[in-house]
């Protein structure tokens, strides 16, 4: 147990789905750590190159000193730049080299986890540098690498875990962002409410409440007569507002009432990932 009961369950998630990860990857032929993943330009070994390369830096470890190709055209701003230099210099790495520094990180993250007694309003390094609580820190990699265990389980053809304990941080963690999308980025109309239904391993109903100066608010109360109603199932919703698939791809998966233009407007910016 940690000092802090708060952080125990973003501690439990991060477990469970690091260690699902490791045993996904480590009976990979080499070939198969090639494959494409729903992450644009990242292989199976890019993507375990980047949970490796967040986890050192939240461990410490000093970023490594690279250059990354200006041609990528995966890259596309400072962000992407920023998270390409993990990914970039293990590029080349092989399956056991890959496999064997995996199992090492999570000893040491482990290790870490168990033995933290800062206070879970502590500030600490943030996944790109920024500062961040304690708390919210291990929230974030709890949520980040249940979302590429999915890209992994995507890429091999093994899916599972959509119920398990980072699935819940996940879906907290969209929608806090959802408010957002539907009042700034979608322009709903002040006064208005948008309800979103997802069923499946993981259901709930949740309403955006834009209010009279536009500003949006999340809550779990039905809206009478909403502008919008969007009901889809439980992966679709993740791949969306993850930006791993685009609306238009999964029109078929998700029914719309109500406002057709703003549906679209909404579900046009639905990924509140970066």
């Amino acid at each position: 147990m940690t000092v802090h009961p708060s952080l125990q369950p973003y501690a439990d998630a991060w477990t469970h789905s690091i260690e699902a990860i490791s045993e996904l990857v480590l009976p990979l032929a080499e070939g198969e750590w090639n494959r494409a993943t729903p992450c644009p330009g990242w292989s199976v070994r890019d993507v375990v190159s980047h949970i490796i390369g967040i986890e050192c830096e939240q461990l410490g470890d000093p970023r490594p000193i690279h250059t990354v190709a200006r041609d990528l055209r995966h890259v596309v701003d400072e962000f992407s730049r920023y998270m390409e230099v993990q990914v970039d210099v293990r590029r080349h790495h092989t399956a056991p080299e890959m496999t064997s520094e995996l199992e090492y990180t999570i000893i040491r993250r482990s290790r870490q986890l168990r033995n933290e007694k800062r206070d879970p309003a502590a500030m600490v390094r943030g996944p790109v540098g920024d500062p961040v609580t304690l708390e919210q820190a291990w929230r974030l990699r709890a949520f980040d690498v249940w979302i590429h265990e999915q890209d992994l389980r995507h890429a091999l053809g093994a899916p599972g875990n959509w119920d398990s304990p980072a699935a819940f941080v996940a879906r907290d963690v969209l929608l806090s962002g959802l408010p957002k999308v539907v009042a700034k980025l979608a322009g709903a109309p002040a006064n208005s409410a948008v309800v979103l239904d997802v069923h499946g391993p993981v259901e709930f109903m949740r309403t955006v409440r834009v209010d009279a100066a536009g500003r949006g608010t999340l809550d779990k109360a039905p809206s009478l007569g909403p502008a919008v109603t969007l009901t889809t199932d439980w992966e679709t919703y993740v791949r969306l507002a993850a930006g791993r698939v685009r609306a238009h791809a999964v029109a078929d998966r998700v029914k719309v009432e109500g406002d057709a233009e703003l549906a679209d407007a909404i579900l046009t910016r639905f990924a509140v990932t970066p």
